[in-house]
């Protein structure tokens, strides 16, 4: 394959043909895109499109189902894909797991970056845009909540004291720097990328800790939702679950990129994922141990014992108790690694739903001492408040997986991302 050079770097020469429509993997991404766009038309169409529910429409239309969804709509609040009882839904869920397993990989790389960690550096370009990767599908999610037709707002009239506001500029300034620590390590100028390196490598472990704790503020600024503002460490807790989803995501990366070639080169470098797997899901296990003793009674009482058990201790099992079995012997071979990679990934998407959908557990917190709040006066109080996610959002939560692949598939082709290189 020939290549050519721009700006120091080497790009393959590859038609869009040979990218677009002879590339087998990106096949699999077409058809999450396809299901991204299926959901975003349903969501715009029950959002912009349901017909208004009159007394006149009722008796124009009386078999209509578009005027039975408007009505049920209007008197029992319970059409949409986003609720005003649980407003932070399946949309939040995917972003914060979309955004933190991109930035934790990004976190891993940088730290072997910093102490010269060279089996990580080898594969760092790979790790880099497949983090980055994830993080543009997790604001791709953030974007259909936000509602992408009022995004301008967010320019026009910025809200300082508002966590939501606090992200744009963080990403403004956080995905330009992993961009460049990109084209550094793919770049033939080797003496700038040895000056930039280091202050590069602090700027980004910098942002990426600001991130972290962003999103923990974004969390505890809601005072009305005692699940999330008695949570200890939350800034802790982001980070430890994040390093154990990523770590995970990256021996599967190495499974499915390396599977057919250079598994001596990548034997070392899996043992090393493995143990920071291993020792991210004890600290894992110790933070989930311990934290049920600071959080608010009512909130820990309906996760441990009440309707969110079941998936509470789901979670345990496939994010923690599973994976340390797996992972704790000293077994050969790579399958009990890509095993115990499946069933975090799986354990720690169930653990952000029980954290969002569990946060939501009661309308409002009794904040004001006077009883839990009520959205209107004559709306009864709901012991727990839970909304499954429309087929919609599912759609388009699960199409999200095709940016990932897209993006990095494309990337590949161009730059051999994939391919290991030594600097």
């Amino acid at each position: 394959m020939g290549s050519y050079e721009v700006a120091g770097i080497k790009i393959n020469s590859v038609s869009l043909k040979e990218i677009f429509f002879k590339d087998r993997v990106l096949y699999i991404a077409y058809g999450f895109l396809l299901l991204a766009f299926i959901g975003i038309v349903d969501v715009f169409l029950e959002r912009y499109f349901l017909v208004s529910a009159t007394a006149f429409d009722a008796g124009l239309h009386p078999a209509s189902r578009e005027v039975a969804q408007a009505m049920k709509e209007a008197v029992f609040g319970n059409g949409g894909e986003v609720h005003r009882e649980a407003p932070w839904s399946l949309y939040i869920v995917n972003y914060m797991y979309m955004i933190y397993v991109g930035s934790g990989i990004i976190f891993i790389v940088a730290v072997a970056e910093l102490f010269d960690i060279a089996q990580i550096k080898k594969t760092a370009v790979g790790f880099l845009t497949f983090g980055l990767a994830m993080i543009v599908a997790g604001l791709f999610t953030i974007m259909m909540d936000l509602n992408v037709f009022h995004l301008h707002w967010m320019f026009l009239s910025p809200r300082y004291n508002s966590g939501m506001w606090l992200m744009l500029p963080l990403y403004l300034v956080y995905i330009p720097i992993i961009l460049f620590e990109i084209y550094l390590l793919l770049s033939e100028h080797k003496e700038l990328a040895k000056k930039m390196a280091l202050p590069i490598l602090v700027l980004s472990l910098a942002v990426e800790l600001l991130e972290f704790y962003v999103q923990a503020k974004l969390f505890d600024m809601n005072s009305a939702r005692h699940l999330w503002t008695t949570y200890p460490l939350l800034m802790l807790y982001f980070m430890v679950s994040a390093f154990v989803a990523s770590a995970s995501v990256m021996i599967l990366y190495m499974f499915l990129i390396y599977r057919n070639t250079d598994r001596r080169k990548c034997s070392d470098l899996m043992e090393l994922i493995k143990k920071i797997t291993l020792y991210s899901v004890i600290l894992l296990g110790v933070y989930e141990a311990t934290a049920y003793l600071f959080i608010d009674k009512k909130w820990a009482s309906i996760i441990l014992f009440g309707d969110f058990k079941y998936y509470f201790y789901s979670y345990l099992i496939l994010a923690v108790a599973i994976p340390f079995s797996l992972l704790f012997k000293q077994i050969t071979g790579s399958t009990a690694k890509v095993l115990a990679s499946l069933s975090i990934i799986v354990g720690t998407y169930l653990g952000r739903m029980i954290f969002v959908y569990g946060g939501n557990a009661y309308p409002m917190s009794n904040r004001f001492g006077v009883g839990f709040e009520k959205y209107s006066e004559y709306e009864p109080i709901k012991e727990v408040v839970f909304f499954m996610p429309s087929w919609g959002e599912i759609a388009i939560v699960v199409g999200s997986i095709g940016i990932v692949i897209f993006i990095y598939r494309v990337v590949d082709r161009f730059f051999s991302v994939s391919v290991m290189r030594e600097h």
